[in-house]
C-alpha cells in the first residue's frame, strides 16, 4: 500500500499562487489514481481534482475549474496541483487520496495524507 505526504501548502493573498506536492511511497506511484479534497472548517471534505494513472482524465470541481491544474510524475513518484488566482473561499485543508481503482468526486480512495493548510487572505 501507498503512504502519501502532502506539502507545499501555506499563506499568501487573494490572487496569489501555490502548488501542492505528494509524494507517493511504499507501492509503485503508478498504479494508482489520484485525487485532492478540501476541507474547510465547518464544512464536509469537498472534491477538487483527480487525474488518472497515466495523467490521463483530469477532472475538477467546477469552482476550481480553469484556476487549478493537476498532473504527476510517476518517475518522481509525486502528484502536484498548482493553484493560481486564489481566493478566500480556497482556504482549506487539501488533502491527497490514492486508489488503485476510481477516486473522485463522490468516490474517497482508501489512501490519505495528512493534509497540509492553504489559507487566502484579503
Amino acid at each position: 500500500q501507498v503512504q502519501l505526504v502532502e506539502s507545499g501548502g501555506g499563506l499568501v493573498q487573494a490572487g496569489g499562487s501555490l502548488t501542492l506536492s505528494c509524494v507517493g511511497t511504499g507501492d509503485s506511484f503508478g498504479k494508482y489514481q489520484l485525487a485532492w479534497w478540501r476541507q474547510a472548517p465547518g464544512k464536509e471534505r469537498e472534491f477538487v481534482a483527480r487525474i488518472g494513472w497515466d495523467a490521463g482524465r483530469p477532472l475538477y470541481e467546477d469552482s476550481v475549474k480553469d484556476r487549478f491544474t493537476i498532473s504527476r510524475d510517476n518517475t518522481r513518484s509525486t502528484g502536484y496541483m498548482q493553484m493560481t488566482n486564489l481566493e478566500p473561499g480556497d482556504t482549506a485543508v487539501y488533502y491527497c487520496n490514492a486508489d488503485e481503482g476510481e477516486v473522485g468526486r463522490g468516490v474517497y480512495g482508501r489512501y490519505w495524507g495528512q493534509g497540509t493548510q492553504v489559507t487566502v487572505s484579503l
